[in-house]
């Protein structure tokens, strides 16, 4: 039998802390029974909810403090304030501790990652973490990074995120060379700023087994699914998933309106009502919540602060998955191939001189 997954969640994290937490847990346990829980928070708070959820009490660990990062806390302030002592901070050193594989917080973002970064330190040969997204496509999903951790980046740190986000894809989609493609204003090799036509140059040069790099992806091809993994700065990449986020609520609203403008169109809703069902569901952001922190020596998952028990789920979900199909090595093998590492990789100046 397969050892099991050991999850650590910051049960205080997001708008509604355990309310959501606890359900969340335990709607991902039904999926993935090999799964125990380590919950860090108000014990009194979230045994109230254990106990109305006996499924998931059975598969959990409570422990106890009384701190908790709001979602208004500055990055500084949460690591003065709730260094060693919150929710927050337990759940990732309980993963540096290896008392759980994966960390999950709905808590603040800048907070998170902050103390992700100083409490479980970066991979060998990454300077900067990411943070991936699985994008909804016309084909299926891809993978979108960097949708946020940091700003800018040179052509080595976009390198770093074409081979993390091959390994995620690898894991969650079961492809043994996922497509690679750069974010850019254009396919031309001409076009785009420098650092993103160095990275394609040291790409092509590194001819990594592990991924297929296929060039530049402008941003229609992201929806388009144009490959499995599109690679951009957390700036571009911020304001990708926004408004792709935004678009959906429009979309979504504009039928609304439609459906129930006249006795006509709210008859031709009934008689399309599994259609729009399934598109609901496509557009559904629960089904593809939870962000992943790459770069970290630990895995760490963000869920949307605001999400419901299902959401929760979903970011819970894909915990697993990192974890139990070993993401970690997946991107350790890629970095240190032949001895090497990022960090000693040539320039694109000097990988084609």
């Amino acid at each position: 039998m397969a050892q099991k997954v050991r999850i650590a969640l910051d049960a205080m994290g997001g708008d509604f802390g355990p309310p959501v937490v606890v359900p969340g847990a335990g709607i991902s346990l039904t999926r993935h029974p090999d799964t125990e829980f380590i919950l860090f928070g108000d014990s009194a708070a979230i045994n109230r909810q254990l106990d109305a959820h006996p499924a998931i009490k059975a598969a959990s660990k409570v422990v106890h403090t009384d701190v908790a990062i709001t979602m208004e806390e500055k990055p500084s302030q949460a690591l003065r304030r709730g260094r060693k002592t919150s929710s927050m901070w337990l759940a990732l050193d309980a993963v540096r501790k290896g008392e759980a594989d994966v960390a999950v917080s709905a808590g603040n973002t800048g907070a998170l990652m902050a103390m992700s970064r100083f409490n479980l330190r970066m991979l060998p040969g990454i300077d900067r973490p990411a943070i991936a997204c699985v994008w909804p496509t016309i084909r299926s999903e891809s993978v979108v990074l960097d949708v946020g951790a940091s700003i800018g980046g040179d052509a080595r740190h976009l390198a770093s995120l074409a081979i993390m986000g091959s390994a995620m894809a690898r894991v969650l989609f079961d492809i043994e060379r996922p497509t690679v493609g750069l974010l850019n204003i254009g396919v031309e090799e001409v076009k785009g700023v420098e650092e993103v036509k160095e990275a394609a140059e040291l790409l092509r040069s590194m001819n990594l087994p592990e991924l297929d790099f296929i060039g530049f992806v402008e941003g229609d091809g992201i929806g388009k699914g144009a490959a499995d993994v599109i690679v951009t700065e957390g700036f571009s990449g911020n304001i990708a998933l926004k408004t792709a986020e935004g678009t959906a609520r429009q979309i979504a609203e504009y039928l609304r309106s439609a459906m129930s403008r006249t006795w006509r169109s709210k008859l031709g809703y009934l008689f399309a009502k599994s259609a729009f069902k399934a598109l609901r569901d496509k557009m559904d952001p629960r089904k593809v919540n939870g962000g992943v922190f790459l770069g970290l020596n630990g895995v760490v998952i963000k869920s949307h602060g605001g999400t419901d028990a299902e959401g929760f789920a979903s970011a819970v979900d894909v915990g697993y998955e990192m974890v139990r199909y070993d993401l970690l090595t997946k991107i350790n093998q890629t970095l240190n191939r032949d001895g090497g590492s990022l960090t000693l990789m040539p320039t694109a100046q000097e990988a084609v001189s």
